[in-house]
């Protein structure tokens, strides 16, 4: 899948115990690990400093959250819908996002560290101004997210939907979007300097420097 480097997956151990996420307050700081919440809704939460520490979500619809600053290492959302919730300005490490969700989610200002999307719905995201180093977005449909002022590290973009996704004043160099498919993208030339991308790819961004290409 992607070329030149793996990413960390979750660490979690072997079993895990079921937990609820009321859980979180009757601790002195919000914080859960260890454990499982699933087949839940999670409704109208806003928890600033939140901390999740090798927690699995399967099945959890969130519902207008905000979890300022949160926390996240070693945890995995399978089949989660966190649409319109806010993670900005968080610390996401080790995590997967799998069959998921994510429309509209706020990424703002976070911090990524070995982080995957697997098969997820991430249209209108907002990646803006978060530092991403060894993250995979693989078969995953990115429609009009946001990737503004963002420093990319070992990122890939595997077989996605990224149309319409605006990279303005993000350097793609050493991005690879050669699998994926769009009509149109927010990017100038400057950005798409060292960017890895098809025969086919390359006649349309051709286009912008207003040449004609024959066949």
């Amino acid at each position: 899948m992607a070329k030149g480097f793996k990413i960390e997956l979750p660490k979690l151990p072997s079993h895990l115990e079921k937990a609820n996420f009321q859980d979180i307050f009757y601790e002195e700081e919000p914080y859960l690990s260890n454990c499982m919440i699933s087949n839940t809704v999670i409704d109208e939460e806003f928890v600033e400093r939140l901390v999740l520490s090798k927690v699995i979500f399967k099945n959890v619809r969130f519902i207008n959250v905000t979890f300022r600053k949160i926390d996240l290492t070693d945890v995995i959302f399978e089949n989660c819908d966190l649409s319109n919730s806010s993670f900005s300005e968080g610390l996401i490490h080790r995590v997967k996002f799998e069959n998921c969700k994510l429309l509209g989610l706020d990424f703002l200002g976070a911090n990524f560290g070995n982080v995957s999307f697997e098969n997820c719905i991430a249209n209108l995201c907002d990646f803006s101004e978060t530092r991403l180093k060894q993250v995979i977005f693989n078969h995953s449909t990115l429609q009009g997210a946001n990737y503004f002022e963002c420093s990319f590290n070992k990122v890939i973009f595997s077989q996605s939907d990224i149309n319409d996704v605006d990279f303005s004043q993000t350097s793609l160099k050493g991005i690879d979007i050669s699998t994926c498919k769009f009509e149109r993208l927010n990017v100038t030339l400057e950005s798409l300097k060292g960017c890895e991308v098809s025969s086919e790819q390359a006649v349309g961004f051709a286009s912008l420097l207003g040449l004609i290409v024959k066949a």
